[in-house]
């Protein structure tokens, strides 16, 4: 079995870039959604991303974007992964890729086994799924994503996903050993699950789950 690969999303401070890049984790994701208590300017994330080396893919993580917010980022931060939080259809999808020419993840949320497979519709326009937990609809400010939630792993046991794809979700250093175990995740991605409050990652829980993906 070929390495798990680990993403870090939702870095917003030099500290915590740094723990992931001494961590080797092979993406670092920065959101560009103000409601986000992650959420950074794109001049910010220039800075942070400045000294980020070309074998860590930075992602930018974007929920329903018009294509001015994109060329912002573009014009100041290197982006290897565009990542598409909200609710772009198919054909939205595809023209961002085509539009700025760079890989795009689509982030599918999950709450049972039909929204797995409703995936599939992405075949062609997205390069990468990322799966994560759906929100209840009366859970209060909730996020398009990083809410810390969890769901069944067991869903995505025995399918093969037709793009590559990522593991999110209520991940950190306690359960990725288990969730990649039960899910067969070729690469996981963690936001909530490395802070001590929203918005407020510890690099501490960034080298602790680093260091379980490793293990995998």
């Amino acid at each position: 079995m070929t390495r798990v690969h680990a993403k870090i999303c939702g870095l917003n401070d030099a500290i915590s870039v740094k723990a992931a890049v001494e961590g080797n984790a092979d993406y670092i994701g920065m959101v560009f959604f103000a409601k986000s208590p992650r959420a950074v300017t794109p001049a910010q994330a220039a800075e942070l991303t400045e000294n980020v080396p070309d074998t860590v893919k930075i992602v930018g993580l974007f929920v329903d974007p018009d294509d001015t917010l994109i060329r912002d980022v573009l014009k100041v931060v290197r982006l290897d992964l565009i990542q598409l939080h909200g609710s772009e259809s198919v054909d939205r999808v595809r023209d961002i890729k085509k539009t700025f020419n760079l890989p795009v993840m689509k982030a599918i949320k999950i709450a049972e086994k039909i929204d797995i497979e409703n995936a599939n519709s992405y075949v062609g326009a997205a390069d990468m799924l990322l799966f994560d937990a759906k929100a209840p609809k009366n859970m209060e400010n909730a996020l398009p994503g990083g809410n810390g939630l969890v769901f069944d792993w067991r869903m995505l046991a025995n399918v093969t996903p037709s793009l590559p794809w990522m593991l999110a979700g209520g991940l950190d250093a306690t359960n990725v050993i288990k969730a990649v175990s039960i899910s067969g995740a070729p690469c996981v991605d963690t936001s909530s699950g490395v802070e001590v409050k929203p918005g407020v990652k510890d690099p501490a829980a960034i080298s602790q789950f680093l260091a379980s993906v490793r293990t995998i």
